[in-house]
């Protein structure tokens, strides 16, 4: 039988509830959790059918090929032609445009969630992300000087982001718990290995910068604009909104953890993930050229011909714990094993000297990083606050624990790698070891959470 079940039927939004009241006892937050999980259980939301799910991978992947392959390899090359020798800049650009996305991102969720057009509330954002995400991308490519790459990840950033933010909070409207695991592990192959063929893709372009930015951008665009004319949204004209005032817009940045605990210990979890996996692939481009013994410019070829051997270690792990998690009903066993084969594979790394012990290190990684990550995107859904009212504001407040990391996790690697070392050494077995120790704990974390196995 196929995994992914047809249906064929319109999809039906819910209507929104109104927001809880700001005190609540115990027993009834506990309650309001069971009511969601049995609105689930229940079929309240229908399945989405096979176009949809197909679509929404597709999609992803056209995302992040054209926003992560600048990470990947774009951004090392140009940062090499602009700064030579300065590696550490790339933490502070990389810092900077995550901060800009932390600080924006629930604005911009709640902005989603209250938006009302013919097209729905999610379709509009996709669109004019990729319009700044587009424009991110000549920026960086064309940038005279560190200040303006810097200013082109900002926009990238914001723009592919609030792509792939709509798109999740698609999700989040409109998956039923039994498909959650299944589509979270299809999504999380597909956004692991589009920067692998990213990278493939360009390599022959390192010389050319505007190709090596704009090839992946356009198989993003592409693949977003698919999703966009092609999956059904429903008008959001019809649907209630109240008044939001300044106050009430910023108080929407914070919620009480005591209110959501599983929501928060899944917040934890994935902030420590993601903060170890910031300082593990900030300079990967630079740490293969350290441990390998060449210059940045030659390692693209490497990183290409190893990612194309991990696409099957990430598929594995993604799909592999994505649709048992869905089969056994259980998330946080694969959330914990995801992450003690990356602490696994981060240490080997750590400790190599030549290629073999890095491809055995990476491919462990891979793996990790698939299962994890497709699994905990399944578990976010199962305790995602208010899905029917806020889904974009919460969605978007988990955001800060990827984008807190991702601004200051390479600000950190940039001063463990100056660690113990002098002269112009880099000291990147302690930060990749530091790295080991955070993602493990970050899949400790989630087994505090108690409404999902």
């Amino acid at each position: 039988m196929n995994p992914i079940d047809r249906d064929d039927e319109p999809i039906v939004t819910p209507v929104p509830s109104p927001l809880p009241t700001a005190t609540v006892d115990p027993e009834a937050i506990a309650e309001e959790r069971d009511a969601e999980r049995r609105h689930d259980a229940a079929g309240d939301l229908p399945k989405v059918n096979a176009r949809y799910i197909w679509f929404m991978v597709l999609a992803q992947f056209g995302v992040f090929m054209a926003f992560i392959t600048p990470l990947a390899i774009s951004l090392s090359i140009r940062l090499n032609e602009l700064a030579p020798g300065r590696e550490e800049v790339l933490g502070y650009i990389t810092g900077a445009g995550a901060l800009f996305v932390m600080l924006t991102a629930p604005f911009m969720g709640v902005w989603s969630d209250r938006t009302r057009t013919a097209i729905g509330r999610r379709r509009p954002f996709m669109i004019g992300g990729m319009v700044v995400g587009v424009l991110s991308l000549v920026v960086m490519a064309l940038a005279p000087n560190v200040f303006v790459l810097g200013l082109g990840w900002v926009l990238a950033q914001w723009g592919w982001g609030t792509v792939l933010g709509n798109l999740q909070n698609s999700t989040a409207d409109r998956l039923p718990e039994e498909q959650r695991g299944k589509v979270a592990g299809l999504t999380g192959f597909a956004t692991q290995v589009a920067p692998v063929f990213g990278v493939i893709l360009t390599v022959g372009f390192t010389g050319d910068a505007l190709l090596l930015f704009l090839i992946p951008g356009a198989v993003g665009v592409v693949l977003v604009t698919l999703f966009v004319t092609l999956v059904h949204e429903d008008d959001s004209r019809g649907l209630p909104k109240d008044a939001l005032t300044v106050g009430g817009l910023l108080r929407k940045y914070v919620y009480d953890p005591r209110r959501y605990p599983d929501f928060s210990w899944n917040w934890l979890g994935r902030f420590l993930f993601y903060f170890g996996l910031t300082l593990n692939t900030t300079f990967t481009a630079f740490f293969f050229a350290n441990r390998l013994g060449v210059d940045v410019t030659e390692v693209a070829g490497i990183i290409a011909t190893l990612g194309g051997v991990g696409v099957l270690a990430v598929t594995a792990g993604a799909l592999g714990g994505g649709f048992l998690s869905d089969r056994f009903r259980r998330r946080k066993v694969f959330v914990v094993t995801g992450g003690a084969l990356m602490a696994v594979g981060m240490v080997l790394m750590a400790l190599s000297s030549d290629l073999p012990l890095l491809i055995a290190g990476s491919l462990i990684v891979s793996t990790g990083i698939g299962m994890f990550s497709a699994v905990d995107q399944a578990l976010l859904l199962d305790v995602l606050p208010e899905k029917t009212t806020d889904a974009g504001r919460f969605m978007g407040i988990t955001g800060f624990a990827t984008s807190i990391p991702q601004s200051a996790g390479p600000l950190v690697a940039s001063a463990i790698l100056l660690v113990g070392v002098t002269g112009g050494d880099k000291n990147y077995s302690l930060l990749f070891i530091v790295a080991a120790a955070l993602v493990l704990a970050g899949g400790l974390v989630i087994l505090r959470i108690r409404s999902v196995r």
